[in-house]
């Protein structure tokens, strides 16, 4: 069963009313989405999801609570869009959670998993044209190299990329994980799974996920009512990093202005950083998933 990661957390900082409207831009198998909805009685929730097994499920989940709920099976770089059609202009909060659900991992034909055989896939949206196996079998060299080192962090990028090269074609994910382990030194492959971030920068690849995440997070700033919170939990540093970046972005008054006796109200930040946090011990032993988990809560303040 799917844990969700900082859920009492999450719960808090949303600053949940009984009649707050709330988007969880990532429904994945409904906890944050039902914990939010027993909450919001006389409040409107909207989830974002891809994933029509995930949808399924959850609207299953979210059923037996309420029904002031509605999915959209929309990629949430839709966010305004969608929210727009339905003459939704402002909102009470808004929650991310990035990580990989557990049921995807864990369901092997899915392709995200590096423990278990399956064709190499890794799509969020089933229905999209580009899979992981595309990417293995054929970007270049040069391009593979470029995805590990920025997306996975990898310092044998350029070996594991060499490997795949001279080893297509490759069609499942643990053919892919047999080429990684022989291009890494020994050491590296008793250290810790060397297939871990080659398999995080091929997901990120397919699904694009970096930009469509700072394009959503952009528009869910924008839609935020004043006392208004914004919930974000990221797994790696790359998202993390983009999180703070914006969120700084946003709530610092320009450089140029700080020593000005009195700052103009029009260049005041309208936003507000909350708090950053990571998961406490016990949510740890009973979800080791959770570790690499942080959450940064913004409010829009103006």
């Amino acid at each position: 069963m799917h844990k969700s990661v900082l859920l009492n957390e999450c719960i808090q900082y949303l600053n949940l009313e009984e009649d707050s409207q709330i988007i969880d831009c990532t429904l994945g198998y409904g906890g944050h989405s039902s914990e939010i909805l027993k909450r919001i009685k006389r409040g409107f929730l909207f989830a974002f999801d891809q994933d029509k097994e995930a949808i399924v499920s959850s609207r299953k989940r979210l059923e037996e609570v309420a029904n002031n709920f509605e999915i959209i099976e929309s990629n949430f770089c839709h966010l305004k869009e969608e929210l727009e059609h339905r003459n939704i202009y402002q909102v009470d909060g808004i929650l991310y959670d990035l990580g990989v659900s557990s049921p995807q991992l864990d369901e092997g034909e899915r392709g995200f998993s590096f423990h278990q055989d399956a064709k190499l896939d890794m799509r969020m949206n089933q229905s999209q044209f580009l899979t992981a196996h595309e990417v293995v079998n054929h970007y270049d060299y040069d391009t593979l190299v470029d995805i590990f080192r920025r997306y996975g962090e990898e310092k044998y990028a350029s070996s594991i990329a060499r490997g795949i090269v001279e080893n297509r074609p490759i069609d499942t994910t643990l053919e892919l994980v047999e080429v990684i382990q022989s291009h890494v030194p020994e050491k590296y492959r008793r250290e810790r799974h060397p297939a871990r971030k080659v398999f995080q920068a091929i997901r990120i690849e397919v699904n694009n996920e970096l930009e469509v995440f700072e394009d959503s997070l952009r528009q869910a700033l924008e839609i935020l009512s004043v006392g208004g919170r914004i919930c974000v939990i990221t797994f790696h540093s790359l998202e993390d990093k983009i999180c703070k970046e914006v969120f700084k972005e946003v709530s610092e008054i320009d450089a140029t202005l700080k020593n000005l006796p009195v700052i103009p109200e029009e260049y005041l930040p309208k936003y507000k950083v909350i708090k950053t946090l990571t998961p406490k011990e016990e949510e740890l032993e009973e979800n080791p998933r959770a570790r690499s988990a942080k959450l940064r809560v913004i409010e829009r303040i103006g």
